[in-house]
């Protein structure tokens, strides 16, 4: 097994470079050196700094609730938390309340941070703060949602089945449902 090493020194940046821009993205080309000298260019697709947050919505003590939403990355349908960005000037928790209200229709009471995590780090500077949300409330705000979404009770007791289903592929939704399941054994 090997020793990690949280005292490494990070890379210098020489340079770095718009080489690609959308609407959504904008893609960083970073000349880099490393400590050992050894010189590198890196692309990474650049985050918008805002950040972004999951909800894992408990509709009571054994059932969450799941929103199956167009995916346009694999052109499907999937199944996952409410998830969305965090509005200039909102903090994540205000995000999620305002997410849960706008994609389930439901506010909560009571939010609590789980843990932030990023997507492919090596290419996206991008994170996402995953939440639990308890006491829910019905309030519904409009959305960004080119069509309304559709909202599905699900069972803790049942998450093999989650876990087997074709529609329910994001990553970060899987790291949501692990982070659930293990605060649900700690409280």
């Amino acid at each position: 097994m090997s020793k990690i090493d949280n005292n490494k020194t990070l890379p210098t940046i020489h340079q770095r470079k718009v080489i690609a821009q959308s609407g959504l993205f904008r893609v960083e080309q970073l000349d880099l050196e490393f400590s050992n000298g050894e010189k590198r260019q890196f692309e990474r697709m650049a985050g918008s700094g805002r950040g972004a947050v999951m909800i894992v919505p408990f509709i009571n003590d054994h059932e969450f609730l799941l929103v199956r939403e167009y995916a346009a990355g694999n052109h499907t349908y999937q199944l996952g938390f409410p998830k969305g960005l965090i509005d200039p000037g909102e903090s994540a928790m205000v995000a999620a309340n305002r997410e849960l209200k706008e994609e389930v229709g439901y506010g909560a009471q009571q939010l609590l941070s789980l843990q932030t995590v990023s997507m492919a780090p090596a290419f996206f500077d991008a994170k996402m703060e995953i939440f639990i949300a308890q006491q829910l409330y019905p309030e519904r705000l409009v959305g960004d949602e080119p069509e309304p979404l559709e909202v599905i009770p699900w069972s803790i007791n049942n998450t093999d089945a989650l876990l087997a289903r074709e529609d329910f592929t994001e990553a970060r939704c899987y790291a949501a449902l692990f982070l659930a399941l293990k605060w649900i054994r700690t409280r």
